[in-house]
């Protein structure tokens, strides 16, 4: 057998450096720039780009270059080739879904939390980075005026997860664990989940990833009386039915503002019908728990204290950019009974011990962003005060729209606002009801086709309904009042057609 040649290859290392802090200083500022000269400019682009499928596809070389390129290209590629197909969220005319704020202080934030490119998977790996996050999140606990039994000063504890997806998901997985320890393991095909019918996607998505049967994943039917909000009285109906029918309700989502309408379930009298089942209760205030700060939006939550997890996501409404979502538990080890492995290489003294965080064991994943530093700079650099002011403000601006829709007799609110989402339509006064929809749609696309604003549509209680949502960072008054503006002379342009059709 012949030998191994060891000999070792001559050294040759490259001048190559990703990260020279000088050059880092230039770029950096040249970068910073460009994202202001952006800010500044941003009302003046398309919010809604019309770009085709594939656009981008056919803009950009094949292959990755093979040389570096200088800055200057790429920030001109940027300009020319990206930006024509984004839709612009930070544009102040953006009145679509519900809003993904942003803020200096947000931006400084995560600019040192890229910067320190912490990995706080265990507390030993970012000792700074597990403690702030447990801070801020009592901080967040505090202004919601959530009990000590959600807080880590108290017997219970939050965490930062991605978005609202990934909490309803932690929170989903616990629920059904608990539930098979009481029932048995090999009897998942009996666990049945409850919602209302308004409840955003995420619920039956994570139902579907807990392993939850289609069969079993209940969407409560709610009512334009109910203000679309979820019957205690339905629930229970619904649980009696299933559990006539040898099922096991695990699991309730309650919600604080929903997607189509920002609708709002009564909080207290639901966590008394589920406590009588055994289930688990999730409040999503995913868009409305930002609210929630200001004290004459805090009954929303009232009843909350019966709960077993509660979960805000402050990248909506809370200046604090995506992605960012606040979740708090009651029993923190439940959470992490469900979601935790602890591989040899990971252990160590610390964790060990059990006098600290390992946030590892309260997420889906098992790295994680520094995320707790957006939350604390936003704090810090804005105070309280400030932060229920701005919610107030874009409040107000929705109260400044809805007054336009409800002046205009062709117009109608189609249920009660809450906070600064205006769900309105053009209404009977405009004609027949099978073409309201259509006359609607209509309206929806032209105005969007301007690149002028953008807004969305839901359907609810039948109705094809349209959405303007404030709460853009950058929105302002007189940005609410061209939009209305525009939707309103567009009206008067499908009308007028509709009217000289009809003629003819």
């Amino acid at each position: 057998m012949g030998s191994l040649d060891t000999k070792i290859p001559e050294a040759s290392f490259s001048e190559f450096k990703p990260l020279d802090p000088e050059d880092f200083r230039k770029q950096a500022h040249r970068a910073v720039d460009f994202i202001a000269d952006y800010y500044n400019n941003v009302e003046s682009l398309p919010v809604l780009s019309s770009v085709e499928p594939g656009f981008l596809l056919n803009s950009v070389p094949d292959t990755a270059p093979s040389n570096p390129e200088p800055l200057d290209d790429i920030l001109e590629d940027v300009r020319k080739v990206l930006l024509p197909g984004m839709t612009h969220w930070a544009s102040p005319n953006f009145f679509a879904y519900f809003p993904a704020t942003i803020s200096t202080a947000g931006f400084i934030g995560d600019m040192f939390a890229t910067s320190f490119n912490s990995v706080g998977f265990n507390w030993l790996a970012s000792p700074t980075a597990t403690e702030l996050e447990m801070s801020v999140m009592d901080w967040m606990a505090n202004l919601l005026k959530l009990p000590s039994s959600f807080m880590f000063s108290g017997t219970g504890g939050g965490v930062i997860q991605t978005t609202t997806s990934e909490a309803i998901l932690c929170t989903l997985v616990t629920a059904r664990d608990r539930a098979l320890e009481r029932v048995g393991p090999g009897n998942i095909a009996k666990l049945v989940t409850y919602s209302s019918d308004q409840t955003h996607l995420t619920y039956a998505k994570a139902c579907k990833i807990a392993g939850i049967l289609p069969s079993n994943i209940r969407a409560i039917e709610t009512t334009a009386e109910d203000k679309f909000s979820l019957s205690p009285e339905r629930l229970r109906t619904c649980m009696e039915a299933d559990v006539a029918a040898g099922l096991v309700p695990v699991f309730l989502c309650v919600t604080v503002g929903t997607t189509s309408t920002t609708a709002v379930d009564p909080v207290g009298a639901l966590t008394e019908v589920a406590a009588d089942f055994g289930a688990w209760v999730h409040v999503d205030a995913a868009y409305a728990g930002s609210a929630c700060i200001c004290p004459e939006f805090r009954p929303y939550l009232d009843g909350v204290e019966r709960a077993n997890s509660i979960s805000m996501s402050p990248h909506k409404w809370f200046l604090s950019y995506l992605d960012c979502c606040c979740l708090w538990v009651k029993n923190p080890e439940l959470l992490v009974q469900g979601l935790n492995i602890d591989p040899e290489y990971l252990k160590n003294k610390p964790s060990q011990s059990r006098k600290v965080v390992d946030y590892k064991d309260w997420q889906v994943g098992v790295g994680r962003r520094f995320r707790a530093l957006r939350l604390w700079f936003i704090f810090r650099s804005y105070g309280v005060a400030n932060l229920q002011e701005h919610i107030r403000s874009d409040v107000a601006l929705a109260g400044i729209f809805e007054g336009f829709v409800v002046k205009d007799p062709r117009f109608e609110i189609v249920v009660p606002r809450r906070f600064a989402l205006v769900c309105f339509r053009l209404g009977p006064a405009t004609g027949e009801a099978e073409g309201l929809e259509r006359l609607n749609r209509a309206l929806l696309e032209e105005v969007n086709a301007t690149g002028r604003v953008y807004i969305t549509h839901t359907a609810v209680g039948g109705l094809y309904v349209l959405r303007f949502a404030v709460g853009a960072t950058l929105t302002e008054e007189r940005h609410v009042v061209a939009a209305w503006k525009l939707i309103k002379e567009t009206a008067d342009d499908l009308l007028g057609k509709t009217t000289r059709l009809n003629k003819s």
